[in-house]
């Protein structure tokens, strides 16, 4: 049993997740396209980036809270769509989603999730969106988008960056696919993580829950993983959003974006809030990371749109950092990720109050109360990008 007080930062839970979660579903969550180089640099370029230490400063009274596309959260924190979320620890969006209510923050159910969005709507608070993967079977996708209105969802998140799939050689060289390939290997391995096969043994949760049985002709895993592969549509355009948003008729946020000239598109499109992300480096490898993308973004249309930031986030200071450069919201993705794996839902909840108290603490140590006042001031000149 791992004891989750001795957990202080992301990296602990890391490392217990790597141990206890089967490498091909490890490796899913923990790695990046081509030679990973954008996958690195989205965590590494936080680090240059300086604090100015205040002191003699009233630290009473200290709040995070604030809201994200007009929902109250506790810190600007929400918990980003993953895929194949089921695969880290068995049922695994919903006990992501349950932490994530209990904390007072969003959860984000991907498209490609294990639990499906019913499943996850009878645990999930009022911060659950839903996070759209736009594929070829316009039926289905129509479909998608009134099951996650009928669940409730607060927001559709929409990423626009899978129009193709990115490279990611450890899944190729795992056999990563659907269903999974029984190598030699892969079973050897699997023998080492009793805990987790006891785990899916005891669940029922274990496709697609979004799709299958929501496909006309799928009938199980194989036909499933051969219709998935040609689904993404590289076709994606503009138009595509317009006819969401009118299919949704609700609050939409645009994923993937890392140029300000698409930045302008979205507030064209009438998003309500925008997400600088690059996938968490699993797509284009060779882009900047997403910290030094945002201030160029908040730059062009801060005063538009609401801008939110993912890829790289692994603490607390990290989120005060993206904050003080004018995102309004972050998406913690392998951070929770690395909690499921480790202890389930009580790992997820220990990761956001590692966060919470990073960010907390370092707040306070930069002579700031509530989270509202904190910007650039925070930073010692010449170490954070700019526009």
């Amino acid at each position: 049993m791992t004891d989750l007080t001795k957990m202080t930062c992301i990296e602990d839970l890391r490392v217990v997740a790597k141990r206890r979660v089967p490498r091909m579903f490890y490796d899913y969550a923990d790695s990046g396209s081509f030679t990973e180089g954008t996958y690195r640099a989205n965590e590494a370029d936080f680090q240059p980036i300086l604090l100015r230490q205040r002191v003699a400063v009233n630290m009473e009274g200290r709040s995070t809270a604030t809201t994200m596309i007009g929902q109250p959260v506790s810190m600007p924190v929400a918990l980003a769509p993953t895929g194949l979320t089921g695969m880290q620890h068995a049922d695994g969006e919903i006990l992501a989603a349950r932490a994530a209510k209990k904390f007072g923050i969003p959860f984000t159910l991907s498209t490609m999730s294990i639990c499906s969005i019913e499943d996850v709507a009878q645990h999930a608070g009022p911060g659950f969106w839903f996070q759209l993967y736009v594929m070829r079977d316009r039926d289905f996708i129509e479909r998608l988008i009134d099951r996650a209105k009928a669940a409730g969802c607060g927001a559709l998140v929409i990423t626009l960056d899978l129009q193709i799939l990115g490279q990611r050689h450890k899944d190729i060289k795992n056999g990563l696919s659907t269903p999974p390939k029984p190598t030699l290997a892969n079973l050897i391995n699997l023998a080492t993580k009793p805990a987790w096969c006891m785990g899916m043994l005891g669940t029922s949760r274990r496709k697609f829950g979004n799709i299958h049985g929501h496909v006309k002709g799928v009938t199980d895993m194989s036909n499933l993983g051969a219709w998935t592969a040609g689904q993404f549509d590289p076709r994606l355009n503009w138009g595509d959003v317009e006819w969401i948003k009118k299919r949704w008729g609700g609050k939409i946020i645009i994923k993937g974006i890392m140029e300000a000239e698409d930045a302008r598109l979205a507030v064209e499109s009438g998003a309500d809030a925008l997400i600088v992300s690059n996938h968490g480096g699993r797509q284009l490898d060779g882009a900047p990371s997403a910290i030094h993308a945002l201030p160029a973004i908040v730059d062009a249309v801060g005063k538009q749109i609401e801008v939110h930031m993912d890829s790289g986030i692994r603490s607390g200071q990290d989120v005060l950092k993206a904050w003080a450069l004018g995102a309004r919201g972050t998406y913690i993705g392998r951070a929770f990720l690395y909690g499921l794996g480790a202890a389930g839902e009580a790992g997820v909840t220990r990761a956001l109050e590692i966060i919470h108290k990073e960010l907390d603490t370092t707040m306070a140590f930069c002579g700031h109360t509530q989270i509202g006042q904190v910007d650039k001031d925070i930073f010692r000149p010449g170490t954070y990008p700019t526009a």
